[in-house]
């Protein structure tokens, strides 16, 4: 009898086995990009020229390491509010000045009052469903007389938000409009422990029961030690945490277009890093919202005053840009919303 039974257990492991091997194969195959040619179009808008320019500008001494609720911190803020204006990307209604304030009571102690900005491009079809990409505006100011730059710290995920917010807004003009709303999202005080995207998922400007997912960019503009070999590479942390289907569209819309290394060795949950607790992606994490972290890993510029303009890789970061350019606009037009399961 104990054969028998035994027998009957392996059986029905195995067809449960095949089973999810089955639900595993039909996801995959139902991701598909039918109009690769035109998101190919929109994607090449993204250029590494451009990112550098924009690096540049907010990296610059200037805004003097980008302090949370110091002058130069505003400043910048200031900077993405036009920027955004000029690309004709619109505020939302509750905040029509780009920014969502924080006040300093919502901060840790000796912050000034501060602000996140936000802008999105409304979606055609399912408006009231939102794609949420956000990076942190803020670094770390001036320590002992020098500015810490943060280039790639937070320059990088910055600049890379507002291109792809230009790509999507040029093919909005053009007359492709996203099927549903895209939010660029610039969230303050993440280096004094992510109390910008904090306050956002207390106070959401849009409903955080219809926030699809967060594309999180943060550093992806440096090759870290791991990959000095093969500099053609990204980590990607948190995606298959709250959705199967999440994981899988980011790796199709880089077989399709980007061909970059997706490494995922910072996902392991035993990681002593830490990373997928370490930026903004995580608060919405916490709210059950499906994230994926984009991360070049840490190099010997990271939190220094060194950490400067001129020693970001340009074309990666286009390369990486794009990456996260073709993830989001699967998610916006996909005939469906992204299931929120696990396989």
């Amino acid at each position: 009898m104990k054969y028998i039974v035994a027998s009957f257990l392996i059986l029905v492991g195995s067809c449960a086995t095949l089973r999810h091997s089955e639900k595993v194969k039909n996801l995959k195959e139902s991701i598909v990009f039918y109009e690769k040619d035109t998101v190919q179009k929109y994607l090449n808008t993204i250029n590494p020229k451009q990112l550098e320019t924009i690096v540049d500008e907010v990296s610059s001494d200037k805004y003097m390491g980008r302090l949370t609720g110091e002058k130069g911190h505003n400043d910048v803020c200031d900077y993405l509010r036009n920027y955004y204006k000029n690309l004709g990307v619109t505020a939302p209604a509750i905040h029509p000045d780009y920014f969502q304030p924080v006040p300093h009571t919502e901060l840790p102690d000796g912050l000034n009052d501060s602000q996140n900005v936000i802008a999105y491009i409304e979606g055609e079809e399912f408006p009231d469903e939102y794609i949420i990409l956000s990076a942190h505006s803020d670094h770390e100011g001036v320590i002992d007389g020098k500015i810490y730059n943060g280039a790639d710290d937070n320059g990088s995920g910055t600049a890379a938000l507002l291109e792809i917010a230009e790509a999507f807004k040029i093919a909005y003009n053009n007359g492709t409009k996203p099927k549903r709303s895209i939010v660029f999202l610039h969230v303050t005080a993440e280096e004094f422990g992510l109390y910008g995207s904090l306050y956002y998922t207390k106070n959401p400007v849009f409903p955080i029961e219809n926030t699809i997912t967060t594309l999180n960019v943060d550093m992806i503009g440096r090759v870290d030690d791991l990959h000095k070999d093969d500099e053609n590479y990204i980590y990607v942390i948190g995606a298959d945490r709250k959705s199967t289907e999440l994981n899988f569209i980011t790796e199709i819309a880089n077989s399709t277009f980007t061909n970059l290394n997706l490494d995922y060795r910072y996902n392991d949950r035993k990681d002593a890093n830490r990373y997928y607790s370490r930026s903004d992606h995580y608060n919405f994490a916490l709210k059950d919202v499906p994230v994926i972290f984009f991360f070049n890993g840490e190099h010997d510029d990271y939190t220094k005053e060194s950490d400067t303009a001129e020693k970001i890789h340009y074309n990666l970061l286009a390369t990486r840009t794009q990456l996260v350019f073709a993830t989001a606009w699967y998610l916006a037009n996909s005939e469906s919303r992204l299931n929120p399961e696990l396989l």
